[in-house]
């Protein structure tokens, strides 16, 4: 079995790693709620 110690730093890391992604994902949500992202007409330009 694991020790609790190294658990806890197991589930700190994920709890972080959550946190991250679900700060993130809020971000590109709102920003795209507010029409700072748009996916219409988006264009690739080569040179």
């Amino acid at each position: 079995m694991a020790d609790r110690g190294g658990l806890k730093i197991v589930g700190f890391i994920f709890a972080t790693v959550t946190l991250a992604v679900m700060l993130a994902t809020g971000m590109v949500v709102k920003g795209h709620a507010d029409g700072a992202y748009s996916f219409d007409g988006a264009r690739i330009v080569s040179r």
